[in-house]
Parts: C-alpha cells; sequence; structure tokens
C-alpha cells in the first residue's frame, strides 16, 4: 500500500507525539508548519516549540509564520496563501494536512488544499468540549470518560464531521498531564488507522456531529486556578488535578503562596466539624499532624504536594516538617 504525502500543523508536546509516529510509518511528511518561537522559561528565551525542534531534528522543511492564511474577509490571496497553495497543491501535492493543536484556526482556503482535506485530532469526544482546553475541562466537571476524536476540518471551531473516536476513562487519580501524555498516544494511533485506511482506498465514513450536545472548553486563565474553599471537596480535588501541570492550583498560607500538585477528598472528617463539633469556615485547617486537612464548603480536602514559594515540590510530610509546627488546627487559609 502506497503511503500518502502529508503535511503537518502543530506546535506543543501533543501534538509532536502525533508527528513522531506520523515519521515512523509508510506516510510521507513534506513540510511542517509551526507556530513561531516564543519566550520561554525563567530567562524568558525565545525558544521553538516541541513540534519544530523534532521537524529541524528530522531534517523537514519547517515553515513558522505568524498567520496561516488570510483571513477570509481580507480579499485577494495574499502571498502566504501563495506559499500554502505552492506547498499543499503545487509543488508537494500533499494528500491530507494533518492539524494537532496549532494554535490558529485555519481559513476555508486553507482547508480545501489537500487532496483529501484537512484531518485534526481533538483531545476529547466531539461534540463535547470543542475548543481550547478539552483535558481540563473534562476533568473539573467530573466526567468519567474522554477519548480523542479524529475530524475532517471545516469551516467553525471543531465543527467538523468526525472520522473515528477512542474512548478512555478518566480515574479518580487523573491529572491533565497524565491524561495528556494517553490522549496524544492514543490520537497518534487513530490519525494514523484513518490515514491508513484512506491510502487504501477505504476512507472512513464522516459522521456529523450532534449540535445539541456541544460543550465549549474555553481557554485555561491563571487567575481560575486559585482555590476557593467554598466549593466541595470534590469539586477542589478535581481542579488540582485539572491545573496540573497548569497553570497549578493554588492558596495562601500565612500571606504566603502555596500552590497544591496534589490533593484528594479527605477521609473521616464528618460535615467539616472539629474536635468541639463547631462547623469549620471554608478555608479552616482541621488536622496538620500527618496529613493537612483542610474544611470545604462540603467535606475537607487531604493536601499531599505542595510548593512553597521560591521552593521545590515536596510530599506535605515534608512542608509540614519545614513549618516546625507553625500551621495549627483552626488556622484559616486566604
Amino acid at each position: 500500500m502506497p503511503g500518502l504525502k502529508l503535511a503537518f500543523a502543530g506546535t506543543p508536546d501533543f501534538a509532536a507525539t502525533v508527528l513522531a509516529r506520523l515519521l515512523a510509518s509508510a506516510h510521507t511528511v513534506g513540510v511542517v508548519y509551526a507556530q513561531p518561537e516564543r519566550p520561554a522559561g525563567r530567562g524568558r528565551k525565545a525558544r521553538d516549540g516541541a513540534v519544530a525542534a523534532l521537524a529541524r531534528r528530522h531534517g523537514l522543511a519547517l515553515r513558522q509564520p505568524r498567520r496561516l492564511g488570510a483571513d477570509e474577509a481580507a480579499g485577494p490571496a495574499t502571498g502566504l496563501d501563495k506559499d500554502l497553495a505552492k506547498d499543499l497543491a503545487k509543488d508537494l501535492a500533499v494528500d491530507v494536512l494533518v492539524v494537532v493543536a496549532y494554535g490558529q484556526v485555519l481559513p476555508a482556503r486553507v482547508l480545501a488544499l489537500p487532496r483529501y482535506g484537512c484531518l485534526n485530532v481533538h483531545a476529547s469526544l466531539l461534540p463535547r468540549w470543542r475548543g481550547a482546553a478539552p483535558i481540563q475541562r473534562a476533568i473539573l466537571a467530573g466526567d468519567t470518560a474522554t477519548g480523542v476524536s479524529i475530524m475532517q476540518m471545516a469551516a467553525g471551531l471543531d465543527t467538523g464531521p468526525v472520522l473515528a473516536r477512542v474512548e478512555t476513562p478518566i480515574s479518580d487519580t487523573d491529572t491533565a498531564a497524565t491524561l495528556h501524555t494517553r490522549l496524544a498516544d492514543l490520537g497518534g494511533q487513530a490519525m494514523l488507522r484513518v490515514l491508513d485506511e484512506i491510502a487504501a482506498g477505504r476512507p472512513p465514513a464522516p459522521v456529523m456531529q450532534d449540535e445539541a450536545k456541544a460543550s465549549y472548553a474555553r481557554k485555561l486563565q491563571k487567575a481560575e486556578a486559585r482555590i476557593d474553599w467554598r466549593q466541595d471537596a470534590c469539586q477542589i480535588a478535581r481542579a488540582v488535578r485539572a491545573y496540573n501541570p497548569w497553570p497549578v492550583a493554588h492558596t495562601v498560607v500565612a500571606d504566603t503562596p502555596l500552590r497544591v500538585w496534589d490533593a484528594a477528598v479527605a477521609d473521616g472528617i464528618a460535615d467539616n466539624a472539629p474536635p468541639d463539633d463547631a462547623p469549620a469556615a471554608p478555608g479552616t485547617i482541621l488536622a496538620t499532624k500527618r496529613e493537612l486537612i483542610v474544611a470545604a464548603g462540603k467535606g475537607a480536602v487531604a493536601l499531599r504536594e505542595v510548593q512553597a514559594a521560591g521552593k521545590k515540590r515536596m510530599p506535605i510530610t515534608a512542608f509540614l516538617n519545614a513549618r516546625g509546627g507553625a500551621l495549627r488546627p483552626g488556622d484559616v487559609l486566604a
């Protein structure tokens, strides 16, 4: 079976996982599009994303335009559009443009250039959680399962017909980081199966999305990761998992920021009641001996791994030992 001629558009680690699988397949990646270098790290030095770095290591043709194609309202095709047409339709005669977390909405004129159009790997079971942060929103909502969808791209945000879906459960210990890794691998496998079917002349039948079941996964903001102790314990524990590894759930202890990397609903805390059976206000520390247990709006949360300002991540026992008994039951977190 002859392989397809592919172009690839993506930027972060998730996309690089998919690209690596395609590079190991019978298909040929002729050109890679990635976002330009961005400041990163403490020194804020400009550096490539994971896809651009992988493309350079493999000696692939790499394009890093600030905008992939012009807006539909921009009028006649720009020089960049002509370059795209040359890449995708003329010189390389690309069969499929594979798009994974590229970071831009592609205009219709770009979607129409490859022979079989543009296929996208989306980290949710579409139409649920269209948009920028499907992994985190699924955890926050308490979903018990998520997955990846291979979508034929169309005008609109993640609205095209679905060619394949793969489901995976969300466990009580899954974080955005663990789900990210699992879904990236599943996405690469699913995309490769779809491409193999197209190459064999048996393209999967497209399934239109049910608009009535659609939901939107809005982009994450740092401010939303501040723990609201008025929420119930289950919600807070889910938030800690959803915001790991970014932007990381955080609270304030004695006027000092504290990042919370791991937490769980505390067992054996009845109605947030401290020893004297008086109700504890949300954010009140209930225990500090072997765990740091904090009252929530309903139930309580056990903090398991934290990071004080300027320090490394550490188990809660190490954090409590370092505080030397400075935290006591009855203290209140912001």
